[in-house]
């Protein structure tokens, strides 16, 4: 397997799993919950982002870890879980963009979508590993 689609995805999956669980507590729910009424997006975007973020998180790590038992099924998941992502980040860009979402409520205060473009970045090297 390649080393790099195999740290690439621990390291994806670690970090959205993070990411996701997060915001199941404050002040991290709280700000999610801020960030996509401010960004005028429907309320059902709230648990499909958290639920989005999780099932990547753990997708990427579980294809990882058992990559011995699921050869035949490491890459499909890996690039399934990968396309999640690029979602994912796509909408997290949208909502970094919305001038109505403040920069208190993203992560590390930061407004340019810096860390979701990089996320998606990493994602599409997985697709193309």
């Amino acid at each position: 397997m390649n080393k790099v689609l195999k740290y690439n995805s621990l390291f994806l999956g670690t970090m959205i799993l993070l990411f996701g669980g997060l915001k199941l507590v404050d002040p991290f729910y709280t700000w999610f919950h801020i960030q996509i009424a401010k960004s005028g997006l429907p309320a059902f975007f709230i648990p499909l982002g958290i639920a989005g973020e999780i099932s990547v998180g753990l997708s990427l790590l579980l294809a990882t870890g058992f990559k011995g038992r699921l050869r035949s099924l490491f890459r499909p998941v890996v690039a399934l879980a990968s396309v999640g992502l690029i979602v994912n980040m796509a909408v997290a860009t949208y909502v970094h963009l919305q001038p109505d979402v403040p920069a208190r409520v993203l992560p590390l205060g930061i407004k340019p979508p810096f860390i979701p473009l990089f996320v998606m970045l990493l994602a599409g090297v997985n697709l193309l590993q």
